[in-house]
């Protein structure tokens, strides 16, 4: 699919991490945003944006250079400021593809079977991973969606109740991974 577009959210506070999560590094030291541009570029996407807020400064030198950096000046607001800030900064795509920075584990498959999910007519798609029954990540969401979908989203509250109003694709990847993010050290 041409035109794909991911985005990572890691503009929060992280306040029950104990910081910012885009500050985070695995135990072999590699940092998380670094993880996830990594598992977005492989799961198909040709382009990335790194949304940061808390600690953006220091974030910023944890991006790697082929990837763009958006900063939510509004982080404090919560997730939807992210969101509506990696929107803004993935320009015209046929979709976009969103990946919290919490979620170092995803594997790149995850990505690529939700993307697949959305083959047919991407830039009209709304796919979203789940875990069982668990709702989850990674989340696309079309061209056609993206404006009504940033108006939409307020405060913590990000694009589920929009994906579950629009009739979102439930793409099972379960057996990839757990779909876990990591809210505590």
């Amino acid at each position: 699919m041409t035109g794909l577009c991911g985005i990572v959210l890691a503009g929060g506070a992280g306040t029950r991490f104990g910081g910012p999560k885009a500050l985070a590094r695995a135990a072999d030291g590699a940092p998380w945003v670094r993880t996830a541009v990594e598992t977005l570029r492989e799961g198909g996407c040709a382009r990335v944006v790194v949304v940061l807020g808390a600690g953006a400064g220091e974030a910023s030198a944890l991006v790697p250079d082929d990837a763009q950096v958006a900063v939510a000046e509004d982080w404090a607001e919560g997730v939807a400021a992210s969101l509506r800030a990696g929107i803004r900064a993935a320009g015209p795509a046929d979709a976009v593809v969103v990946l919290p920075v919490d979620t170092p584990d995803t594997p790149p498959s995850a990505v690529r079977r939700v993307v697949a999910a959305a083959a047919g007519e991407p830039r009209s798609a709304l796919a979203q991973a789940v875990y069982g029954t668990r709702p989850g990540h990674p989340v696309l969401v079309g061209a056609r969606h993206l404006a009504p979908l940033a108006a939409s989203v307020s405060g913590d509250r990000g694009a589920r109740p929009y994906l579950v109003a629009h009739g979102a694709v439930e793409v099972d990847c379960s057996d990839l991974w757990s779909g876990d993010d990591i809210d505590r050290r």
